[in-house]
């Protein structure tokens, strides 16, 4: 499958102006691009704050910088990577006609050869920089997203969002181990509060841009099981994440102001996450099924439920 994709000119790009020959602050715009900034954003959102409750109070900055950077380089390295694999199917959906392989503004080549070296300077940099058990952890987490879940499930199965998800929990490991060296079970509790909101987060929006999937013949939930049934998961997902959050409480040895926090953002999440439920069984369908309410919601909430995080060492 991958020989195929690599002799075969993505879709939109016959006649384009070679790439080399594009104007160079384009390139650099395309470059980064690649990287994905917007999501990096997110799984940045969920290490600083974890690295303060590691640390009990303010981490060294220049190790928040470096882990940062770091992160930032291994996780956009896996998103050129996914780009360059997935170069086919973004050609077919209108949400993704528009990156920089499927425009012609970076080559095939190019993408592949930039997301290499930034997994490889990625984990140099974390390696000497930060410590080897983080470097490992950002490693493996880009080698599970390009493998595990863009080679190998994301075209095969409806779980693939799932299990792919994984790559996306792991910022929370690496932002605890770059102040402790270790693992704890606090972290391990914070990742699967990850690993559970990621499902809804994503189905939400396949439920969304379900025509795009449908037409790209990746099989995400909304294609493959419809609105309702996707509604059902994403409530059940919601309580298990919920409660996960709660256990974080105990394990991190926190103040009276993460439990209050997590449990009145829970509360919300769950509101709406049974509200799309009702719209969905009611066989409400375009813009009234309000899906992209959930989605957005899904941002603020890790979003604050972290920022409690980082917070609460110093309420104690």
């Amino acid at each position: 499958m991958l020989v195929t994709a690599v002799e075969t000119r993505p879709a939109g790009v016959t006649g384009a102006t070679p790439a080399h020959h594009r104007p160079i602050g384009a390139r650099v715009g395309a470059f980064v691009a690649l990287t994905k900034p917007r999501i990096i954003e997110l799984l940045l959102m969920s290490t600083v704050p974890v690295m303060f409750l590691a640390q009990q109070g303010v981490p060294d900055m220049l190790l928040v910088l470096k882990v940062v950077v770091g992160g930032y380089l291994s996780a956009g390295g896996a998103n050129a990577l996914n780009m360059y694999i997935d170069r086919d199917i973004d050609a077919l959906m209108s949400r993704t006609e528009r990156r920089p392989i499927v425009t012609g503004m970076v080559s095939p080549r190019e993408a592949l050869v930039f997301g290499i070296t930034l997994g490889v300077v990625s984990t140099l940099l974390l390696g000497y920089g930060v410590n080897w058990l983080s470097a490992g952890l950002a490693l493996g987490a880009l080698l599970f997203y390009v493998f595990v879940y863009t080679l190998g499930l994301k075209r095969r199965t409806s779980q693939n969002i799932v299990w792919g998800g994984i790559a996306g929990c792991m910022p929370v490991l690496i932002g605890w181990s770059s102040v402790t060296n270790s693992v704890s079970w606090a972290a391990v509790a914070l990742f699967l509060v990850v690993f559970f909101w990621t499902p809804p987060h994503t189905w939400v929006l396949s439920m969304k841009v379900r025509d795009d999937y449908l037409r790209a013949g990746v099989p995400m939930l909304p294609v493959i099981k419809g609105n309702v049934a996707v509604g059902k998961q994403v409530v059940a997902y919601s309580w298990v994440m919920v409660a996960t959050s709660l256990a974080v409480w105990p394990l991190g040895h926190m103040s009276w102001l993460y439990p209050v926090v997590a449990v009145l953002l829970g509360a919300a999440w769950l509101r709406e996450a049974h509200a799309l439920y009702g719209r969905a069984k009611a066989g409400v369908v375009g813009a009234k099924l309000k899906e992209m309410r959930l989605f957005h919601w899904s941002i603020t909430y890790l979003s604050l439920l972290f920022v409690v995080c980082a917070i609460d060492p110093f309420v104690k």
